[in-house]
């Protein structure tokens, strides 16, 4: 009886420490999760009506709606911005993980490594709204890099400033952030080659396995809980994505660059539309959720 009173005690003791992390946490986090989940389900009356707001949100055929004065600016319709949030993935998640991937396999045995994958991975330490600035004036005429290269190589109808034009303002952005998140994959690929034994690819080269076949059969197949990993966390980054195309476009020209994020901050900030604004968050929410959820379960599974 005295033991079981002894460790009653421990464990009410030990749960006292969580009690500072638990209240701001309960404060700060779980209840405006809580009141956007709730805000979502009711009118601008306060009344609850159901999942009228979320039909409502999905159904909007791009209404007028003024910001900086600016008569017939559109107020960015979820699809839109979720179709621009796929296209950043389809074409960003590919890239940036096999430069990560391709870097990783380079620079593994090269002197100075170290030096070069910090240098690569400034772009992840970097503010993404120092990147944004940075990306703007990249793609700037007359002072950007990409078209100072485009010049160079002789292609000069491709010299213009990009984030300028409703056809390639997007591109723009996604190209751009090619580096600010490489340092991520390259990061995580540099760790899991590291943890291959050498005893494998001494095996394959004595079996006379060339680096090709020796890098499908040996270091992919190895890399692949890795490269779950950076899969994941890259599709949950460009999911919400915000601060590089609030500062280099603020979702235009028009509506051409826009994403849920920045669509959430639309209707919040320039809108006073708490109640749409909450209605994006949740739906953002829940995509990210998805992945997260597919990736833990994955994690345990191994």
């Amino acid at each position: 009886m005295h033991r079981m009173k002894n460790k009653v005690a421990k464990k009410v003791s030990l749960s006292l420490f969580f009690i500072p992390a638990i209240i701001p946490m309960i404060i700060f986090v779980i209840f405006p999760i809580l009141q956007t989940i709730y805000m979502s389900f009711l009118s601008p009356n306060g009344e609850f009506v159901g999942l009228n707001n979320y039909l409502e949100v999905l159904n909007e055929k791009n209404p007028q709606f003024a910001i900086v004065n600016l008569e017939g600016f559109p107020r960015f319709p979820p699809w839109g911005a979720l179709i621009h949030n796929l296209v950043w993935i389809a074409i960003h998640l590919p890239i940036t993980t096999f430069f990560g991937l391709a870097l990783a396999i380079i620079l593994r045995d090269v002197k100075g490594a170290s030096i070069i994958k910090s240098v690569i991975f400034l772009g992840m330490v970097m503010p993404m709204i120092v990147g944004g600035i940075i990306i703007r004036f990249m793609f700037t005429e007359g002072v950007g890099i990409v078209n100072g290269f485009f010049d160079l190589i002789g292609l000069k109808g491709l010299t213009k400033t990009w984030v300028t034009y409703p056809d390639t303002a997007l591109f723009a952005l996604i190209f751009g952030s090619v580096w600010l998140w490489t340092g991520f994959s390259l990061i995580l690929y540099s760790a899991g080659l590291a943890a291959i034994p050498k005893d494998f690819y001494e095996a394959a080269k004595m079996d006379g396995a060339s680096p090709l076949r020796t890098f499908f059969r040996i270091t992919l197949p190895l890399l692949k809980p890795v490269t779950i990993v950076v899969i994941a966390m890259t599709i949950l980054w460009e999911l919400k994505i915000f601060d590089i195309v609030y500062m280099a476009t603020m979702g235009g020209p028009g509506s051409s660059s826009n994403v849920l994020a920045l669509t959430m901050y639309i209707y919040w900030a320039y809108g006073l539309d708490y109640i749409r604004a909450s209605v994006v968050a949740v739906l953002l929410t829940i995509l990210t959720l998805v992945i997260a959820v597919w990736l833990i379960r994955y994690l345990v599974r191994r």
